[in-house]
């Protein structure tokens, strides 16, 4: 391998693998991709069904947890990412979402100038081959599959006549003219296979003489000099190695890891630097603050209906689904179990939603039987309750001066009492709905956490007992204007330090009200957008 590069990406995750498959697009550079965790070649991530068994078995995963949360009845509560190929676009739901429009105005005003929705709308389509083809709204030939789930079920369809009942939009396309009310996502799948930004974007490039890919590569410090990154360290097979950086870093390691590594390589707030004995380089106080995730509860509902999930994770006919797949790329293993995602406002004078409930037609412990040997478990309908604009904020902070010991996270969850609230709203918000037909007629009573907890003070109890997050980590390298807890700048460049990009979602000044795979790889989309015309511009000089 060159002893030096002109880019070094460091973490193959959502955006990471964008930005190196968009950067060896220049022929006459060199591009080194490092990243932590092994190849993404594995059956179980390609498969669609097999997402929940990889996030209950935390295959290719950092294994994260949060410190005790106080406001979480102490509990340490799993900070999951992916540590694979592709990182957690390798291993979650495949939900392609984007948030609100207003999210990324939002962004504006907190200081992100050049970041508006109308702004950033084409790095979205850039990288989007959707299943709809070009519009206004969508791309039509970017790399990254995005196909539609089948509603074609009676709960499905009870959902919007419910909705309809009761006044609220049905959304054909979250992503298009209406963004919230009941409807369902599109998934970033490819003729029935998980599409990650690895297969999308990285595998394609792979061929190209200029781009380097190492995995089971540990980055353990950034070198820098005059204001420069001189050098990446890192280990790979227990065995410290370096290389030299010609032109740019771009680090890609997510919420957790990028301002854990700045921090390490002295990048960060100095007083909790020199605490750890690290050296401080450029005083940061922003870096790995701003921590912000979307609390999630679950509700579970008997049900008075079969809703199918059970039949088809009969043993027998779980194998015919997974070797029909196999061959054909389609039946119950080319998806998983999803009914509706709901957007909607805990008041109705908001601008844009701040809930969203997920309907899943299955247990959250559902499991795979045979009869006599092994029951299946209870029918159930599955509402994740979500707040999407949290007002609490955490923290990413270092244990030890140990490139290989885990930071410690902080979410603070639910410190706000605004959040406790708006989750109360949510939670009994959908309870008045499965009362509503066509809705009622699947419906039997609650089951978790019963129908004898009403009280705000009961409710408050089991939230806080129960509350986990989406895992959308984002904000540990806030993006705004030179003050301090900004991070990076508007062009994603590290302040202090001339060819260090952050580029992933620690960069969001705030949460979006979606899911973050798909504005990780548009932020990824910018970066390399960034760098080429710098780099173009510094050729042509």
């Amino acid at each position: 391998m060159p002893e030096e590069f002109d880019f070094v990406v460091i973490g193959g995750g959502s955006a990471g693998c964008t930005v190196a498959a968009r950067l060896s697009e220049m022929s006459d550079c060199t591009v080194l991709l490092i990243e932590a965790g092994p190849g993404d070649k594995s059956f179980f991530i390609r498969m669609p069904l097999a997402y929940r068994m990889l996030r209950k078995s935390n295959l290719y995963d950092w294994g994260l947890s949060t410190e005790a949360e106080l406001y979480a009845d102490n509990r340490s509560i799993p900070a999951a990412r992916g540590k694979v190929l592709g990182g957690s676009s390798s291993v979650n739901g495949m939900m392609y979402s984007r948030g609100h429009p207003r999210d990324y105005d939002r962004w504006v005003q907190l200081g992100a100038t050049g970041w508006s929705h109308d702004e950033v709308l084409p790095f979205f389509k850039k990288s989007e081959a959707n299943w709809r083809g070009e519009s206004p709204w969508h791309g039509g030939d970017g790399p990254m599959s995005v196909t539609k789930l089948d509603d074609q079920t009676p709960l499905t369809q009870a959902l919007w006549d419910t909705a309809r009942e009761l006044g609220y939009p049905v959304s054909e396309d979250f992503e298009g003219g209406l963004h919230d009310g009941f409807g369902l996502p599109d998934l970033t799948t490819r003729n029935g296979r998980r599409e990650s930004a690895s297969s999308a974007f990285l595998a394609p490039a792979r061929s190209r003489k200029n781009l380097t890919v190492i995995t089971s590569a540990h980055v353990t410090r950034l070198e820098t000099h005059a204001g420069r990154v001189t050098q990446v360290h890192y280990v790979k097979n227990g065995r410290p190695q370096s290389v030299n950086v010609a032109q740019e870093v771009v680090l890609c390691g997510g919420s957790y890891a990028s301002p854990h590594l700045l921090m390490l390589s002295g990048i960060g707030p100095v007083e909790h630097l020199q605490e750890h004995g690290i050296t401080p380089v450029i005083d940061l106080p922003g870096v790995g603050q701003n921590l912000q995730e979307h609390p999630l509860v679950g509700t579970t509902f008997r049900t008075k209906k079969e809703l199918g999930v059970n039949r088809h994770l009969r043993a027998d006919r779980l194998t015919g689904s997974v070797l029909s797949w196999m061959l054909t790329g389609k039946g119950f293993a080319a998806s998983f179990p999803l009914s509706a995602i709901i957007y909607h406002r805990s008041s109705p004078d908001l601008e844009r939603p701040d809930l969203e409930s997920v309907v899943m037609p299955t247990s959250i412990d559902a499991r795979v039987w045979f009869p006599g040997i092994l029951s299946p478990k209870e029918e159930m309908l599955t509402v994740l309750n979500v707040v999407l604009h949290p007002d609490s904020r955490g923290e990413v902070t270092l244990k030890s001066s140990d490139p290989l010991a885990s930071p410690a996270i902080r979410f603070n969850i639910l410190q706000a009492q605004t959040d406790v609230d708006r989750m109360k709203f949510n939670i009994r918000w959908y309870r008045e709905l499965v009362k509503t037909s066509p809705l009622s007629d699947f419906v039997e009573d609650e089951a978790f956490p019963g129908s004898g907890i009403q009280s705000d003070q009961d409710l408050e109890k089991f939230i806080r007992s129960t509350v986990t997050t989406a895992q959308h980590p984002v904000g540990t390298c806030r993006m705004g204007p030179a003050d301090a807890q900004s991070v990076v700048d508007t062009k994603l460049k590290v302040y202090g330090l001339e060819n260090l990009l952050v580029a992933d979602a620690s960069v969001m000044p705030e949460l979006i009200g979606g899911h973050t795979n798909a504005p990780s790889i548009m932020i990824g989309e910018r970066a390399a957008q960034f760098i080429q015309d710098k780099y173009v511009s510094r050729s042509r000089a």
